[in-house]
């Protein structure tokens, strides 16, 4: 369920690919993908993180920070990923 959860959401493929590019802050994140809400980047972001793909840190700053990272899960999860994206370009050639 969750691979299919995922997979099949173009908005949590795009916010894990932003994290694997270097943008970990929420509003960063919100910029950085097109067409993106804020709520559906909360609610995407609780998701990765329920699943364990994101590791969510919040530091004690005023104001507040938050980051999110992959977990080492994630990085194999998006190691799966790279595989269905090069069987799907080899598909295509």
């Amino acid at each position: 369920r969750m691979v299919e959860d995922i997979v099949g959401c173009k908005w949590s493929l795009a916010v894990l690919a932003a994290v694997r590019g270097g943008v970990h802050r929420p509003g960063a994140m919100e910029h950085a993908i097109e067409g993106l809400s804020k709520k559906v980047l909360n609610e995407r972001l609780s998701k990765l993180v329920r699943f364990g793909l994101l590791e969510k840190r919040s530091f004690a700053e005023i104001p507040p920070r938050v980051e999110y990272r992959l977990t080492p899960f994630g990085n194999k999860f998006c190691g799966v990923l790279d595989g269905i994206d090069a069987l799907q370009r080899e598909i295509e050639r």
